[in-house]
């Protein structure tokens, strides 16, 4: 059975009705506008079947976005990674469509002259840093913002899969690095510092490395939908559905903490309350609904960041080392695959097969490396010509389209192993691809290694770097829309913060975190190119002849870049001697793993030097 299915999940005639039918509920509800985001109730990119919410109203699937409904209008907010996704796939006599990034929704809101609006909301699938800005957008409008008791979209959803219960399991500790107790006894330390009763983690991600647990609940995020309670001093408390865990999590988990059911986490709120407590909450990844259950009981809520994210953010010596294996293994995979596709002849593989024997060749590999593949971080994106210019495209029966000659496919995967999480992008040659293209995936790959062989000094922000993965596209007359790279985390979600490489990393840049280094180019209706590598920030070191440490990258993915799309004339000396030197390091590396694999004479000959 495979991960990735490419069935239509969706479809924009789907709208209509749907809208019509949440528009009926406005006068019950007492408001003249509803507003769905793609989060769930625990504010995740990546949620189970019963919360997608937004794709069912409206038939649009990205991961991120949302939708405001209005009396007689509905408007779609989505970013530059989906602004051909979202027209594709909603219906633009339902839908106007927005810039999530140049007009939030709250902007929209304010700038609207809808004075006197009513918006409701689910206060389960706001965060409270948005709720805020809402609130004082509508504010400015003489407007209102209600906080619905009941999902609105639930309230119409009659045929609503149930919430999902995968298992429960333990991370071991030479992969997790620490004790889960010594975790918790850090995040209870800090809210004894801070002078506060206690710490809610609402990030499943969070929960899951504090209590060092993996789940099974989302398809690609190897976290369970739990939450906890972290006091300054007393047992902690983990809300998680007992039928999840099976006895081995149980008894492990009930050493570390009181187990409850998830049903019993208001009640929680509303006692912490009732103390009179001052409780930790991250307005920026807690759902506004725990504030307000906390403020409505008596008690105060307490600005401040998880306590487990940045930790969590910096990688330690084992999480590093599994990485690193997982990514020598995924490379050994990725070679297997590249090998195969070269060898079929231009014109006779479409998207789907590139995509489903991509998954195989991580399967297989897993298999015969002793770390299996337990699932793929994310959706692969494999997208051939136009399609590649769509730069969230998700292949599916109706899109799939052959990879022509004279076209690039770009394929950007990942694995889940329990060492590590992968996340790779390729653009590959098929037939003699036109000089342009050639010419923008050379400006891409100066990005890239731009990036790679960046040194800076302790106090560097992602924004601060971001623009050196442009420079050579900005020379060009060109850009790219979305952010050069996102955090990783280790067999947790594919996309973690607070790092990133973006015009909004405001976090500094610590050793230990791994991101992405991913830049591209996308011109519509014909080609789009991304080349991608996962990379860890190392601890500074001293420069021959400099006064100051500096920290910079250590490249974690191995895997050849196509020497066939790039115009070596265009590549300075040091970054023709980072290719060599990376390709030489590529091939050592993952020779071993293919000794008996014909795919390694594909290796050697992939990465001779330049």
């Amino acid at each position: 059975m495979m991960f990735q299915n490419f069935e239509v999940l969706s479809s924009p005639d789907q709208a209509a009705g749907r809208i019509a039918r949440l528009r009926k509920g406005f006068a019950a509800s007492a408001v003249n506008a509803i507003a769905v985001p793609r989060s769930d109730e625990y504010l995740g990119e990546y949620v189970p079947a019963c919360a997608e919410r937004l794709a069912w109203l409206t038939g649009y699937t990205g991961s991120a976005g949302s939708v405001l409904v209005l009396e007689d209008k509905a408007h779609i907010f989505v970013d530059g990674r989906y602004t051909n996704q979202v027209r594709a796939q909603t219906d633009p006599a339902v839908f106007t469509y927005q810039d999530s990034v140049a007009t939030p929704l709250a902007s929209f809101l304010e700038a609207s002259g809808l004075t006197g609006l009513r918006l409701g909301i689910d206060p389960w699938t706001w965060p409270s840093s948005e709720v805020t800005r809402l609130e004082t957008a509508l504010k400015a409008i003489d407007g209102q913002l209600v906080f619905l008791p009941r999902n609105p979209v639930d309230a119409i959803w009659d045929d609503r899969p149930q919430p999902p219960l995968g298992a429960v399991t333990i991370q071991p500790l030479d992969l997790a690095g620490q004790l889960a107790r010594d975790k918790l006894a850090m995040i209870a330390e800090t809210a004894a510092r801070a002078g506060a009763g206690a710490v809610v983690l609402a990030d499943p991600s969070s929960v899951a490395w504090s209590f060092n647990i993996r789940g099974e609940d989302l398809p690609s995020t190897p976290h369970p939908l739990s939450r906890a309670i972290i006091p300054a001093s007393g047992r902690p408390l983990l809300f998680i559905d007992k039928r999840k865990t099976g006895i081995e999590a149980e008894a492990y988990l009930t050493q570390l903490a009181d187990l409850e059911p998830p049903s019993g986490f208001d009640d929680a709120l509303v006692a912490l309350g009732k103390s009179g407590a001052s409780i930790m909450i991250d307005p920026a990844v807690a759902p506004h609904a725990v504030s307000m259950l906390i403020e409505q009981s008596g008690g105060t809520v307490r600005a401040a960041p998880d306590p487990a994210r940045l930790p969590r953010a910096c990688k330690n010596a084992a999480e590093i080392a599994g990485s690193a294996r997982v990514h020598r293994q995924d490379g050994a995979a990725m070679v297997r695959f590249l090998a195969w596709l070269d060898d079929q002849p231009p014109g006779s593989v479409d998207e789907i097969a590139a995509a489903s024997r991509l998954e195989e060749f991580r399967r297989t590999t897993g298999q015969s490396m002793q770390m299996p593949l337990k699932a793929l971080s994310f959706d692969t994106i494999s997208g051939a010509g136009p399609n590649a210019a769509i730069i969230h495209y998700r292949v599916n029966t109706k899109t799939n389209r052959r990879i022509e000659p004279g076209e690039m496919l770009l394929i950007d995967s990942g694995g889940q192993y329990v060492a590590g999480t992968t996340d790779i992008t390729r653009t590959i040659a098929v037939g003699d691809v036109p000089h342009e293209q050639k010419r923008f995936f050379t400006l891409v790959l100066k990005g890239m290694i731009a990036i790679s062989l960046l040194r800076f000094p302790e106090g560097t922000r992602g924004l601060d770097i971001d623009p050196f993965a442009r420079i050579a596209l900005w020379k060009a007359g060109a850009d790219f829309a979305h952010g050069t790279g996102h955090g990783v985390g280790s067999y947790l979600s594919v996309h973690e913060g607070p790092q990133s490489i973006s015009r909004r990393g405001t976090q500094e840049l610590l050793p230990g975190m791994i991101l992405s280094n991913e830049p591209g180019y996308y011109r519509d209706g014909a080609f789009g190119i991304r080349i991608e590598n996962l990379v860890v920030v190392r601890e500074p070191q001293t420069i021959d002849g400099g006064d100051r440490p500096m920290l910079g990258f250590d490249t974690l993915t191995l895997c050849p870049i196509d020497k066939r799309l790039i115009l070596s004339d265009l590549l300075d000396p040091a970054e023709r001697e980072w290719l060599n030197a990376y390709h030489a390091r590529v091939r050592a590396e993952l020779s071993p793993l293919l000794s008996d694999d014909p795919a390694i004479e594909w290796l050697e000959a992939a990465t001779t030097p330049l």
